[in-house]
């Protein structure tokens, strides 16, 4: 139980650490090496990355929000060993006040997250995210990436 529950932390902190702006936090949940897959809603492929380039894309948008909101849930985590498998659903709601008065724009799907145990520690080596959809006003990243700038 104590894999599980350190496997299911790793990932809430990725998002916890996005939210709160916690970089650092973000940073110790990820392996050195990264897949990450967000091909489902951008479109392109999946790309291999440092923490850093990761935390630097974010960097570019989510500060650009009042405030982001990930909640994550219905968690199933398989664990052989040094790797563990971890499938869970996400939204995550964006928040930016906006002469529109449409504030808020919200995605919604589900995660897949491969973690490796390297010592003594787990550590998220792969991240899909697998798009359902999307709702409220669509023009908001645009906003925040400007806000940022």
């Amino acid at each position: 139980m104590t894999d599980y529950l350190e496997v299911v932390n790793v990932v809430q902190n990725i998002f916890i650490g996005a939210d709160e702006r916690d970089w650092q936090m973000v940073h110790a949940s990820f392996a050195p090496r990264v897949l990450l897959d967000y091909t489902s809603m951008t479109g392109g492929k999946p790309t291999e990355l440092i923490p850093e380039q990761i935390i630097d894309a974010w960097k570019a948008l989510l500060p650009g929000f009042q405030a982001t909101h990930h909640q994550l849930g219905n968690f199933k985590t398989v664990i052989q060993e040094n790797n563990a498998d971890v499938f869970c659903y996400g939204t995550a709601t964006h928040y930016l006040p906006n002469p529109s008065n449409q504030h808020v724009w919200t995605v919604v799907g589900t995660y897949l997250f491969q973690l490796i145990k390297k010592d003594n520690e787990w550590k998220v080596s792969r991240m899909k995210f697998n798009f359902k959809y999307q709702d409220g006003n669509l023009e908001l990243p645009k906003l925040a990436t400007e806000k940022v700038k």
